[in-house]
This record gives C-alpha cells, structure tokens and sequence, in this order.
C-alpha cells in the first residue's frame, strides 16, 4: 500500500496566531485518484492544500510527496491551477502555454505537441493565436487549467475550476479533469462547492471543518453511511394496510422515519437500496404487494450538511 500513496500528512497542524487553522491533520492521498476535498468557507482546506504542495510550512508534523519530504521535491511535480485565474492579458493561448513549459524546461519539441493537445482538449484550438484579453471567461479558465499541466506534472491541484462555467463548458472541464486520471494516470485534488462535481469526479473525498478531518471515504459509502437518508416511496396493493406495515417497518435498524403521504409511504434510511428486498418482503408479510416505487436517494449534500451544520459562513 506504501507505493501506492503519492501525498501523505501526518499529524499536520498549522496555526496563525492564537488561531489554529488545520488541526492534526492525518490522511492519505492515492496515486492515480481524483481527490475531492470539501469544506465549508473558513474550514481549512485551502490552508491544508498549501501544505501539502509546499506553499505553506505546518507549525508541526510532516508532508510526504512520493515518500519525500515536501520541501524535497522539484517544483514542476506539481500543477496548480487556482480559483483566480492567473493569466497573461497581452499573450496569446498558445504563447501562455509555450512560457508555462519554458518555465519548466519542457524540451521544445515535445512542449509543441503538448500545447496543441491541450489546445484540441480543451476546445481552444481556434483562439490559439488569441490574445487572452480577447477571450470569454469560459475559455479563461480552460486556459487556466492547461497552463497548470502543460508541464506534465504527477500531481494536479484544481481549486473550484468549475467557478462561473456555463453547463457545457463544465462538462468539458469534467471530461478532462476524468482524462487525466484515467489516460494520464495523475493524481487530481479537487476542491468544489459544487456537490454534485464532487460526486461525479472523484474516487475519494475528505471533508474537513474547523480544521479538522471529518470522513474520508468514497463518495458512495458517504452516501450511506451519513446524512438524513435515501427515501422510498411506494403505493401498497391495499393502502387500507398502510398503518400495519408504517408500524412494521418503523422497527427496521437504521430506519429513520415511515410516513403516509397521499395514500402511499416513504421511508427515509440510511441505504435504503441495499434494504429493498428486506422491505418488501416485510410488507408482504401482511398480505399486500409493492405495487409502485421510487427512490430518492441520499446525496452528497445531504452528507455535507450533516457533518458541518447548515450555518453559512464566509
């Protein structure tokens, strides 16, 4: 497992003052994974995500990059593609990128074929010799993103790429962000306020409050371990038995509530998918059958909001 890991804290901690910013901070990224990082505003994440690049020292305990100390490595093993962009108004796409790799000593060569791959990727092939003064805020930050792998670097730090993108312009962004896991085998940390990106993108996620690691775990056992629940709503073959089986169900482990709504029933538990044949068999037991059911499942808000509360903060 060792050799698997590219990114690990151990026991990190950092403060500002009498304020403490990230709080013991333990975890373990892995090579090859698009890595979610959640957080309300004020949280920790963008303090724990300096760190773990080497932007920011700890006030205690250690970073690892591939097994070295952070400080250790190059700095070109890492790209950064932050929520402000950070471009050159009076250079065009393709020059923003030839200086990225310059700046990285890509052999020029291999930097060419690189800047028009990002440039066909991203959809920027036509506003190649575009100043980027020229160009709309969606093509900004496609342009942001390629100037943070253009160098080829193992590990890709994305903060809210997807800030302000129309609908089709972040599906394009999601589709790249998959391709540099998937046929480039980089390692991807996310982080988003979007809950549904954060689902859909990556094969982990930590959420982190008060500086502090909440759950580490795939998206999928997030969704049903925590939170208020999936919910299954269903019509009996004889609503007259709704009551009976409200009193049957009600008794299941991790069941959270069973109400009649409009002469059918919802049930809200943690998994409910994994408990359909359970429940539908408990409700047979009565002498009626299913005859109509849905499923709204658990989603990853509904986990973010139980683990941090619903207080807005900036």
């Amino acid at each position: 497992m060792a050799g698997n890991i590219i990114i690990e804290a151990r026991e990190v901690t950092r403060d500002f003052g009498d304020f403490r910013a990230v709080d013991n901070l333990n975890l373990k990224i892995k090579k090859g994974e698009v890595f979610g990082f959640l957080g309300p505003n004020g949280a920790g994440k963008t303090t724990s995500i300096n760190m773990m690049v080497g932007l920011l020292r700890p006030s205690s305990g250690q970073i690892f990059i591939d097994g070295k100390g952070v400080e250790k490595i190059e700095k070109c093993t890492i790209g950064i593609c932050p929520q402000e962009l950070v471009l050159w108004d009076f250079l065009t796409c393709k020059e923003s990128l030839m200086l990225m790799g310059d700046m990285c000593q890509v052999p020029r060569n291999e930097l060419k074929v690189r800047v028009q791959k990002l440039l066909d990727d991203l959809f920027l092939q036509d506003k190649a010799n575009t100043l980027v003064a020229q160009l709309s805020g969606g093509m900004k930050r496609r342009l942001n993103l390629a100037m943070a792998v253009v160098h080829q670097p193992d590990i890709v730090v994305l903060d809210e790429p997807s800030e302000g993108l129309d609908p089709q312009s972040r599906r394009v962004l999601w589709h790249y962000i998959r391709s540099l896991r998937d046929d480039e085998g980089k390692t991807v940390i996310l982080t988003t306020h979007l809950m549904d990106e954060a689902d859909r993108l990556s094969d982990r996620i930590a959420i982190i409050d008060h500086g502090k690691l909440l759950r580490l775990d795939t998206p999928s056992n997030l969704k049903k371990e925590i939170g208020e629940g999936d919910v299954v709503e269903m019509k009996l073959s004889n609503p007259a038995s709704n009551q009976e089986v409200i009193n049957i169900l009600a008794d299941m482990p991790d069941v959270q509530a069973v109400v009649e709504i409009d002469d059918g029933l919802n049930v809200r538990a943690l998994d409910a998918v994994g408990k359909l044949p359970q429940i539908i068999d408990l409700v047979e037991t009565t002498g009626v059958h299913v005859s109509d059911l849905s499923i709204r499942q658990n989603t990853l808000e509904d986990v973010f909001i139980d683990l941090t509360g619903t207080g807005l903060r900036e």
